[in-house]
């Protein structure tokens, strides 16, 4: 072994032995932030791991204690920026029978969060790693998008069993009301073609979705 390797190894050993859990929290978000900014920068193919403790502040053996490679570390920051935006966009309470209110208020927020550029810009980076790492589009569609869907199916499936909606494919209904509100919104910010909606067009976009969806998928629907 040489002796920067050796430096190296010892000085890994070292990170891991003297972080606490809060302290190990603390790095491992420091590093994450770092990590985003580099990725943010130059993309997936562009970034270093070395530039990427330069960023965060910490030594190149620090950063492998917590992340092994340039890999792991942008599966990480990709899966758990999506999967805590997915927790705090459908904390859906069952019981809520005012379901126009309740999808109202999930839509709101849920435009609001897609078109703001930074996740805007981890989408982009997201689908130009894929193609050559297909195990990263998929954890971030499992993270995000897929538990999205699931949870709010439990809702409509709760709201299906009160009568208050018809009986349906509740896991497609679910998509269709998210695709309703989006309706070619996310397309238009990936491809850089337009400016991300004000408050009027995010209030319009809900309020026409939870019609439409109604029209489909309400107690008096047509079946």
């Amino acid at each position: 072994m040489s002796a920067m390797a050796g430096a190296a190894t010892q000085e890994r050993g070292q990170a891991a032995a003297q972080a606490s859990p809060s302290g190990e929290s603390d790095k491992r978000r420091q590093i994450l932030e770092g990590a985003r900014q580099v990725f943010m920068a130059s993309g997936f193919d562009g970034a270093s791991m070395g530039e990427i403790a330069k960023t965060a502040n910490v030594s190149k053996g620090t950063l492998y204690v917590y992340f092994d490679s340039k890999e792991a570390l942008f599966e990480a920051l990709t899966t758990e920026a999506k999967a805590g935006l997915a927790e705090n966009l459908f904390r859906l309470d069952e019981g809520d029978p005012d379901v126009r209110a309740v999808l109202t208020r999930l839509g709101t927020s849920y435009l609001t969060m897609m078109a703001r550029p930074e996740h805007v810009s981890i989408i982009r980076m997201v689908i130009g790693a894929c193609e050559k790492f297909p195990r990263f589009g998929q954890a971030f569609y499992e993270a995000g998008p897929a538990c999205g869907v699931g949870r709010l199916k439990v809702y409509i499936d709760a709201q299906v069993a009160a009568g208050r909606l018809a009986a349906t494919d509740t896991d497609l209904a679910a998509k269709h009301f998210l695709q309703l509100c989006q309706a070619g919104m996310l397309t238009r910010l990936l491809f850089n073609a337009g400016a991300a909606p004000d408050e009027d067009e995010i209030r319009h976009r809900v309020a026409e979705a939870v019609r439409v969806f109604y029209a489909g998928y309400g107690p008096n629907a047509a079946r």
